[in-house]
């Protein structure tokens, strides 16, 4: 619906939400446009979780100044929330996206890609310049991805950037070692690393953190890739390799010794472990099961996350669309013959480099495998085309290693045929929610296994049989993770001992951290960015670019920082964190008028 605009911005700004601080009648009455401002205003609906009310009245008082009739559309919850956008109830929506690999390629193909698993925009431009950027060394892809940026943003406004964030937590350091509490720049956050200040507490007292998200979206690891779960799928499934606490690929505490891309950077080569062991639930306890993680289960999960069939409602594959094929190498000479890429070295010596024990025999029998007599399995990747970034992809929490033998067994359903009312698959939350009548049946290769979980919070026990003896065996025995949605709430229970950590502390509260003696408040650059989502489907926003424009150059970037007390950064996609492309968001009322004026002409044709 469409109304009078109003012969001043002025009787707008009144409405501005004090709290925020960004737009007063001094400076709304200072402005001047070039551009005769549009004789009707134009309803916009903003789609938000309560957990966003920050953001929320910074964009009613931003697009309200702007001459928006702004309506709020807020959901108690993410669930409430998908449902909200999936129904198409709304123009513009708050989203968010980490990337949680540490490379560019992530922040876009799911997103904005026409296949996308998250993807709502279609446009063949977009879709080639990822494929270019996806195929280019660091060197190379700058120019691809402002070129993108540009497509994008620039020219067609498909998403509007808010800002990129800071990754604060804080812990109770009466309580936990700060030595053995990571903060890293991607990936989400690793329990097995945790430690208390008192040993005894090891066995006796459970690590207490938390999530805002209590409905869960899958514990099958390629059938969710959201906030629900990324934290705890990473932490229940252990991977080929992991990424350092700044983005760096690395072996340690994965499922690999050591691993090798070979020259032309379409083959990759993995050493696996021999000493990592399904866990499982029976009872109320965590028991070994005695199956080794092992070659077999690494080819049946790549091949599965690859294969956009392979499940019903597979939300990674796009993440590993580039992986062509996985193969058990059984021949020495294979390792002799190829060359590590950049070095005249093979890839043998490259990969007895990390092992105590050379590599005397290849055997593709996981329980032959015996690395204290050289008997080693080594896995072989290649890619549809030279692809270093599959790296990163591999490091996913979507990457993790599941049982063949256990997955097969739970999911006998049909894929084409399959209802989510009858057939129960593997992962599902029914299967581990307190009360239910179903069996638990999660194989965990990771560090930890969910044994069940209600609306109030997830219950982990120590994998008995993950890498016992090393350096990286979990040195807590449990794990809790309390849902509190109430970002204070959250707060508050740290401050109160109920829980350990708050990973995720708001910049307006950091204050308070700093003030408490026995807390520690950790901060970096995130790889998360804010922006703005538009419907895509059933509101005018989807057909008019220029409405679109409009919305994109009513947001003031540098407003929102300076209410977030400068603990926000710029951005101008979600590629912001990763790539420096130049571009920059400016605030432009008399280019909202113009795109709005033309929307208007446009819709009186």
């Amino acid at each position: 619906m469409k109304k009078k605009w109003g012969l001043t911005l002025a009787s707008f700004a009144l409405v501005a939400l004090s709290a925020c601080n960004v737009t007063t009648r001094d400076d709304v009455e200072g402005e001047a446009t070039d551009v005769e401002p549009p004789a009707e205003s134009v309803d916009i609906e903003l789609l938000a979780m309560s957990s966003n009310e920050q953001d929320i009245n910074i964009l009613r008082d931003q697009l309200t100044s702007n001459g928006f009739t702004v309506s709020i559309n807020q959901q108690p919850d993410y669930g409430s929330f998908v449902s909200q956008r999936d129904a198409g109830n709304y123009d513009i929506a708050i989203s968010s996206w980490t990337t949680v690999t540490g490379n560019p390629d992530y922040a876009i193909r799911s997103l904005f890609k026409s296949d996308g698993d998250n993807s709502l925009i279609d446009d063949a431009d977009i879709d080639a310049l990822i494929e270019k950027g996806s195929t280019e060394s660091p060197e190379e892809y700058t120019d691809t991805y402002r070129e993108l940026e540009e497509t994008l943003v620039t020219e067609n406004a498909y998403i509007v950037p808010l800002y990129t964030s800071m990754k604060n937590q804080a812990f109770n350091q009466d309580v936990l070692k700060e030595e053995s509490v990571r903060l890293s720049k991607s990936r989400a956050f690793a329990w097995d690393s945790v430690d208390y200040v008192k040993v005894e507490d090891q066995e006796e007292r459970p690590l207490v953190l938390t999530q805002a998200i209590s409905e869960l979206t899958s514990l099958d690891p390629i059938k969710g890739n959201d906030g629900s779960i990324n934290q705890l799928n990473t932490n229940m499934y252990v991977r080929l390799v992991n990424l350092t606490d700044d983005d760096e690929i690395t072996a340690d505490a994965s499922l690999s010794y050591e691993y090798a891309i070979a020259e032309g950077n379409e083959d990759y080569y993995f050493v696996l472990r021999d000493d990592l062991f399904f866990a499982a639930v029976e009872g109320e306890d965590v028991v070994e099961t005695g199956e080794r993680v092992g070659i077999d289960d690494v080819i049946f999960s790549l091949e599965r996350a690859s294969d956009r069939d392979s499940v019903p409602d597979h939300r990674t594959y796009t993440l590993h669309e580039h992986i062509g094929e996985v193969t058990a190498v059984s021949n020495l000479t294979e390792l002799e013959d190829a060359t590590l890429a950049g070095s005249s070295d093979s890839i043998l010596e490259h990969l007895e480099s990390g092992l105590d024990q050379s590599i005397d025999s290849l055997v593709t029998d996981k329980d032959a495998a015996n690395s204290e007599e050289g008997a080693y399995q080594v896995v072989k990747l290649t890619t549809t085309e030279p692809f270093p970034q599959v790296l990163n992809y591999l490091a996913h929490q979507s990457a993790g290693i599941v049982s063949k033998s256990q997955v097969e067994s739970v999911n006998t359903y049909n894929v084409e045929e399959f209802d989510v009312n009858t057939d129960i698959p593997y992962g599902d939350q029914r299967l581990v929610t307190e009360g239910s009548d179903l069996e638990n049946s999660l194989y965990a290769s990771g560090p930890y296994i969910m044994t069940y979980k209600n609306d109030y919070e997830a219950v982990f026990l120590k994998n008995p049989g993950y890498q016992a003896g090393t350096e990286y065996e979990p040195a807590i025995e449990e794990v809790r993770v309390r849902f509190i949605s109430d970002p204070d709430s959250a707060l508050s229970a740290l401050r109160s001992g109920e829980i350990d950590m708050y990973y995720g502390v708001p910049e307006n509260k950091m204050d308070l951290v700093e003030g408490d003696e026995k807390l520690q408040l950790q901060s970096i650059p995130s790889n998360g960015v804010t922006y703005l989502a538009f419907n895509t489907s059933n509101r005018d926003v989807a057909e008019s670019v220029d409405l679109r424009k409009a919305v994109l150059y009513a947001i003031n970037q540098d407003e929102i920082i300076q209410v977030y007390n400068n603990d926000k950064l710029p951005a101008y996609s979600t590629l912001s964190p990763l790539v420096d492309t130049g571009n920059k968001l400016e605030a432009d009322q008399n280019k909202v008028y113009e795109h709005v004026n033309a929307y208007l002409e446009s819709k009186d044709e």
